[in-house]
């Protein structure tokens, strides 16, 4: 037990890592004609010298089409590579393993903490970053006038489809990153179809918990937002942020229970005080899925709704 929650401690701090900017987030349907209007724009190709703007509003030239990129987030990775530009891709992070492909390019650190060294070494044409991007380091990689463009994690779909859409126009793949947000549109609307009439279950998400605290997706987190989407009533509903309290769990006593399907979490949730003694635990309906569905604001976001949405209404995916 004791190793399990070691696991699920080390999970965890990742995971808070990863999305800690995403506490007050507000989630909401993609509006067709906005997004549209968005990707329509993004789709033109690309003229160099090429100037984007990115999340800090900061106004980045990019003076000739990038063949050397690097990457400091698994979700700007997976988007480089779901757009055709994965050859483009010199150097990531240790945390950026999907697709396999990329566990192949050399690593240049941390998300917050990259090795400036590694990434000079690797001569890159533009660095990609996102939200936990240090201003230390992008004050040193500007020093040494390599251009970095600073994309935030999405709020809602639609920020995420923009973010593609951004990388698609940096290594001259629009259309691909228009092909890849359409898709994404389309599965999108398919689940929500699907669910939009079914009776609602109460779900609780398994974020953390045990002797360092309890944990899940409040109302105000994007994948609290995305329970909804998928057909359930998130328990957490009301609270803000992550913290979450054990008392009030067995309380709600919800239907369904979902944690990351790594790090041996179920197997420590059905043994863990106050869990184990819940409904959904008792009757098998603790489910586990993989969290880099939900936690990286990428290109499998919609993969992710669709992943919560067989969990909480299997029927109607039969």
């Amino acid at each position: 037990m004791k190793k399990q929650m070691t696991k699920l401690i080390a999970w965890f701090i990742i995971f808070m890592f990863v999305i800690a900017g995403c506490a007050n987030q507000q989630q909401t349907q993609p509006k067709p004609e906005e997004t549209k209007a968005g990707v329509e724009k993004s789709t033109k190709a690309a003229e160099y010298p090429l100037t984007i703007q990115d999340s800090f509003e900061r106004e980045i030239v990019i003076e000739k089409e990038p063949n050397r990129v690097i990457s400091i987030a698994p979700s700007i990775t997976e988007m480089i590579f779901t757009v055709g530009a994965g050859e483009k891709l010199v150097g990531r992070t240790e945390y950026c393993d999907y697709p396999e492909e990329a566990t192949k390019v050399d690593t240049v650190g941390s998300l917050s903490e990259p090795n400036i060294e590694k990434i000079v070494e690797l001569e890159p044409d533009v660095v990609i970053a996102a939200t936990h991007f240090k201003e230390e380091s992008l004050e040193k990689l500007e020093a040494l006038n390599i251009p970095v463009v600073i994309l935030y994690d999405g709020e809602n779909f639609e920020e995420v489809y923009k973010a593609i859409a951004t990388v698609g126009e940096i290594v001259n793949h629009s259309q691909e990153a228009k092909n890849v947000i359409a898709a994404m549109e389309q599965k999108l609307k398919e689940v929500m179809d699907k669910v939009k009439d079914r009776e609602k279950p109460s779900v609780y998400y398994v974020v953390g918990f045990g002797e360092y605290g309890d944990y899940t997706v409040g109302g105000d987190t994007f994948v609290g937002k995305m329970i909804e989407m998928a057909g359930g009533e998130n328990v957490a509903k009301e609270a803000e942020g992550w913290s979450y309290s054990l008392e009030k769990l067995v309380e709600q006593d919800p239907d369904i229970l979902i944690c990351s399907q790594f790090f041996d979490a179920k197997a420590g949730i059905e043994v863990a005080n106050g869990y184990k003694d819940l409904t959904a635990v008792k009757e098998g309906h603790l489910y586990e899925i993989d969290n880099n569905l939900l936690d990286r604001q990428g290109p499998r976001l919609a993969d992710g709704l669709e992943a919560l949405a067989r969990i909480i209404h299997p029927d109607a995916f039969q």
